[in-house]
């Protein structure tokens, strides 16, 4: 269990001290130190990167480029597979508007999938005749892996998946999937956005094609995100942003493009953004990501140990491996109902679909509330849970 100081590095408990942030899975708190760095861009050298041969600009680029470094080292990366984007929904639809597909083609992702991870490829679907796949569950809430090895075939073009469930915590056999995918040819897309700031991630080991996640989840600021791509994959790949600085020379009827990553990076980017997420690396590598993932998996089985006097957990039964994540329901409540009545205890949790509405259907629920942990949660922030959940039921007889 962490020690109970890091609650002391996020400002937001300095304003709500009685504040449960039970949230995580759609946006994390934001470090001092993060927002330190992002502040002194802003107050002491802000100026536009790589384009001014002066000192505030060479100063910006100096740093843009080492956060850059950090996230590939992060990642064991190639800073030049390392593409700055505004968040893993820029990043996937990048993808979808990028590689190419033929009506011959199918794309394979499964029943988890959040909306960022399933309407582009529903778009890519229409315009261009390939056929949509999908993984299915089992019982239990986990990929059922019977129905991956009978979905992807020669002509699978794409496996995207997500690494872990935003809306029910599944954690996807991500070794199993890649390994069936390159077996029949097809590149793999993983949406990292709910793993990467709880395990370590590895894209050589797992040999990763794409990889995209958001700095928002990973204690960094919003805007910001990351598309990794292998290097012969992104110089096979065609930009769909164009622009300034993209460019490696131009006249008026035809262009050539930049050489990685700034190929993909059209325009003036995200400057703070991108030292604020490299703030956000340097934090959790001074944490810890394995220590990172025993605290929030001590926190997850507390909950569970506790929760079914009050609720039914929604997805992987108890015991099996899950994501930090709680989906939960109370007989005969509405989550939103639970959400509302929680927040007038100040417990902060998400109710919904999740942007996961297709999973919902699957399931027939009509969602669920979810608690979902970070690094600045307690065991005391389970007991106020749990008993807010009592009041759920006492207000609501």
């Amino acid at each position: 269990m962490l020690d109970a100081s890091v609650k002391k590095y996020f400002p937001i408990f300095e304003h709500h001290p009685n504040l449960v942030y039970l949230d995580n899975a759609a946006t994390t708190q934001t470090p001092h130190s993060v927002l330190e760095a992002m502040s002194e861009y802003y107050t002491t050298y802000r100026a536009n990167t790589e384009r001014g041969l002066y000192a505030l600009s060479e100063q910006a680029t100096t740093a843009y480029t080492a956060a850059r470094q950090k996230i590939a080292a992060f990642l064991n990366a190639a800073p030049e597979e390392v593409i700055f984007t505004p968040g893993a929904t820029y990043g996937l639809n990048l993808l979808a508007r990028s590689l190419a597909v033929t009506a011959d083609h199918n794309i394979v992702l499964t029943r988890l999938e959040h909306h960022a991870n399933l309407i582009p490829w529903q778009q890519l679907s229409n315009r261009t005749g390939c056929e949509l796949r999908f993984i299915e569950l089992n019982k239990d809430g986990q990929l059922d892996m019977a129905t991956a090895a009978d979905k992807i075939d020669e002509q699978t073009r794409l496996v995207s998946c997500t690494a872990v469930s935003n809306a029910i915590g599944t954690i996807a056999p991500l070794d199993e999937i890649i390994a069936l995918a390159k077996s029949n040819g097809a590149q793999v897309i993983v949406d990292a956005s709910q793993l990467i700031a709880h395990s370590p991630i590895d894209v050589r080991t797992l040999d990763y094609d794409w990889l995209v996640f958001s700095g928002h989840k990973m204690y960094g600021p919003t805007g910001i995100g990351i598309l990794y791509g292998k290097k012969q994959l992104l110089e096979q790949t065609e930009p769909f942003l164009f622009g300034g600085e993209m460019i490696e020379d131009v006249n008026y009827l035809t262009a050539s493009w930049a050489e990685l990553p700034h190929k993909f990076e059209a325009g003036t980017q995200n400057i703070a953004g991108a030292i604020g997420l490299g703030a956000a690396v340097d934090f959790i590598q001074k944490i810890g990501l394995s220590a990172i993932h025993e605290h929030e998996q001590s926190l997850l089985r507390y909950t569970i140990e506790q929760l079914p006097e009050y609720a039914a957990l929604i997805g992987p039964p108890s015991g099996a491996p899950r994501g930090a994540i709680v989906s939960f329901l109370l007989q005969g409540v509405h989550p939103h109902d639970t959400a509302e009545i929680l927040n007038r205890f100040n417990i902060a949790v998400r109710a919904g679909h999740h942007c996961a509405k297709p999973l919902m259907k699957y399931l027939d629920i009509p969602g669920t509330a979810r608690a979902s942990f970070g690094v600045y949660n307690r065991p005391e922030d389970v007991d106020r849970l749990i008993e807010g959940l009592g009041n759920v039921k006492r207000i609501l007889g």
